[in-house]
């Protein structure tokens, strides 16, 4: 048969290339008896070779020595390996690429091939994390990871046994595993993400793994008629706060603040009514309503970065001392907000809050009240099964999965 004409000088090139075909040989030879097929396959397999090595040997000989050899007689397997190998994918029946807690996560791994390819086996992986990753005060970097599915499986090929030749044209290999429950939401963040992909690997003998990896999204659902009742009623707080450096003959400021209720999801209203009563010296300069999201980042049961932003505000006027102002059902509308419910999840923790800040006219600290609240998925529903839709109220057909504002200032 052909043999490849390699100068002397090559002979580590030569040994490395002739074992690669031997092996290949013996490979192909496991699959059929017929010595003519396995002679044809060999030529055929040994011109390959000799053509792909022609470029190998011009970039060797640059080298005084073959310490590099073997990885590049890999690089140039990668690359006879990858015109072989037209398609390697996977498909999920879901193409929106969106499942819940519960459900089924099925589809198929798609290989479509140029010729006859010998695989020792097709693994497949299933993979929920949450990963937390950042730097310290001192700058150390702190890595956390905790694990929600691992899911290893087999599409083809048996441990312990040889390898299967797979054909020329597509082959599909279906896979189908139940989600667990209690799954936290997909989330993505500065510092830390949940996140969940499949991975898949396709074996040659020759020591090359081909890997693909696919996302898909976890979104578990808050249903505010599954909570506590206690979200579908009015909430207060009230504050009594002096101002001034001295606080002789000077009263308090007063103030009293209400939100319709404890639970809302995104397109809703926020109804806030509050009245504050100046009896202080200071002027103050505006009162504000600011609803804001608040993400715990954490470590080892360490709280290590919290990031706090506004995502949407009402603001009035001055109130001199004397007066008062009273807020009327003024309405905070909710904007689109992406899935926020990360119970099972210890690594992060997403926080709304409704804060009530009062700023005085002079050096004094702002006054804040913080009126913490719970953003669903589900809105509240009549016994008779009817939303609670209120005028103002627009809910949105899809909910973003990404954060746009994580790049933003925070508040402090």
């Amino acid at each position: 048969g052909m043999h490849l004409c390699l100068h002397p000088a090559n002979n580590t090139v030569y040994k490395h290339l002739n074992s690669l075909v031997d092996s290949i040989k013996f490979l192909f030879s496991v699959y059929t008896e017929n010595m003519i097929e396995v002679f044809k396959f060999e030529q055929n397999i040994r011109c390959n070779v000799y053509n792909s090595s022609r470029s190998l040997l011009c970039y060797c000989n640059q080298y005084k020595s073959h310490q590099n050899l073997q990885s590049v007689i890999r690089n140039e397997m990668v690359k006879m390996a990858a015109r072989k190998l037209l398609k390697f994918l996977i498909l999920f029946d879901n193409t929106n690429l969106l499942y819940f807690p519960g459900q089924f996560l099925s589809g198929r791994v798609l290989v479509e091939l140029e010729d006859d390819t010998p695989a020792l086996g097709l693994h497949f992986h299933v993979v929920g994390e949450g990963v937390v990753r950042l730097r310290s005060q001192r700058q150390e970097r702190v890595y956390d990871r905790e694990n929600y599915i691992d899911f290893r499986m087999r599409l083809l090929g048996e441990p312990g046994q040889g390898p299967v030749l797979l054909s020329p044209g597509i082959h599909s290999f279906p896979f189908k595993l139940g989600l667990p429950l209690g799954l936290p939401s997909t989330f993505l963040g500065k510092h830390g993400w949940v996140q969940y992909y499949c991975k898949a690997a396709l074996r040659e003998p020759n020591g090359l793994t081909h890997k693909n990896q696919q996302v898909f999204i976890v979104m578990n659902p808050i249903d505010l008629n599954l909570e506590p009742p206690i979200l579908a009623q009015p909430f207060r707080c009230e504050i009594e706060h002096k101002l001034g450096v001295s606080c002789v003959n000077s009263g308090p400021v007063i103030c009293r603040v209400a939100l319709d209720r404890g639970g809302y999801v995104p397109g809703e209203t926020i109804g806030i009514s509050a009245t504050v009563h100046n009896k202080s010296r200071v002027t103050i300069k505006g009162t504000k309503a600011s609803l804001t999201e608040t993400i715990q980042y954490m470590a080892h049961s360490k709280v290590l970065q919290t990031e706090t932003r506004e995502l949407a505000s009402l603001s009035r006027g001055k109130i001199r001392p004397g007066e008062s102002d009273e807020w009327k059902n003024e309405q905070l509308y909710v904007p689109p907000l992406p899935p926020t419910n990360l119970r099972g999840c210890h690594l992060i923790k997403i926080q709304y809050d409704v804060y009530f800040i009062i700023d005085p006219k002079s050096f004094e600290k702002e006054i804040k009240l913080q009126l913490p609240i719970m953003l669903a998925t589900y809105p509240l529903r009549s016994p008779d099964g009817t939303l609670r839709r209120k005028q103002g109220t627009h809910y949105p057909s899809t909910l973003p999965i990404f954060r746009p504002w994580l790049d933003e200032k925070t508040v402090d």
